[in-house]
């Protein structure tokens, strides 16, 4: 199937591993000219930027003006047909709810929530000049299934998955659609690399990272982690004017981790 990406300039947040660079692999397969945006470049992007089809813009998200300047860029270069949203980072807390400081809860809202909201605000306009586009954001099971191992991580994603609903209603007559994804464990360094989620909780447990992968693992009914591409695919269905009918909803692909309907 084609899906008409090709010539569309898309922006990718947290672009430089994981779900974002995934993302922009997946886009340039497609024919699309992408605008990574991360604090850093990895050896993975620098590779995919040296083919010509993405451009690398070093930009701290997490800073009021990161996302505008990455939003700048695009739209000199040419204009945005395609916004993901990835950035993110999950901390996990085993001493408890309590442990978590206010600093600790302003760094997640900043980045898991705010980074998303002042991207799309400043990509707006240059959407709805070129007639309308995509946005589609990676939220998380864990805005369906809070978890107080990771409560801000939790809180952060159930307010952007409610604020993506909202934006949808509003922008759906002029042409841009708002999307959501919403995946159980991944399997990415954020999972599975050094300080990731299951090192942390291994330290706090006792047990070993490969268990607690392991028993994450089992608790979907296809005993396995997704993979970053499958979510990548899944943007990349999004992102297309062959579904053009589609705002306001959120896909889950968390391998049956979620059993309630």
């Amino acid at each position: 199937m084609d899906l008409q990406l090709s010539g569309k300039t898309a922006i990718v947040t947290g672009a430089s591993k994981g779900i974002g660079l995934a993302v922009v692999a997946g886009l340039i397969l497609e024919g699309a000219h992408v605008i990574a945006g991360a604090r850093s470049m990895s050896a993975e992007l620098e590779q995919l930027v040296a083919r010509g089809a993405a451009e690398f813009v070093a930009v701290d998200l997490a800073t009021p003006g990161g996302p505008e300047e990455l939003v700048r860029h695009a739209t000199a270069a040419s204009g945005i047909d395609i916004l993901v949203n990835n950035v993110g980072a999950v901390a996990p807390r085993p001493e408890g709810v309590a442990s978590v400081t206010d600093g600790e809860w302003e760094r997640t809202v900043n980045l898991t929530l705010m980074a998303a909201v002042r991207t799309i605000r400043a990509a707006v306009p240059a959407m709805s000049a070129r007639g309308g586009g995509s946005v589609v954001t990676i939220a998380s099971v864990n805005a369906w299934l809070p978890d107080p191992l990771v409560v801000d991580y939790s809180a952060a994603k159930a307010a952007l998955l409610n604020f993506s609903k909202s934006l949808s209603k509003e922008l759906g007559r002029s042409g841009i659609r708002v999307n959501t994804i919403s995946p159980g464990p991944v399997a990415t360094s954020l999972w599975l690399g050094e300080h990731g989620v299951a090192q942390a909780v291994s330290h706090a447990s006792g047990g070993t990272p490969e268990e607690v992968a392991a028993a994450a693992a089992s608790a979907s009914v296809t005993g396995r982690f997704t993979r970053p591409e499958e979510v990548a695919d899944l943007v990349l269905v999004l992102s297309s004017d062959r579904f053009s009918n589609i705002t306001g909803a959120d896909f889950r692909i968390d391998g049956g981790l979620i059993d309630t309907i």
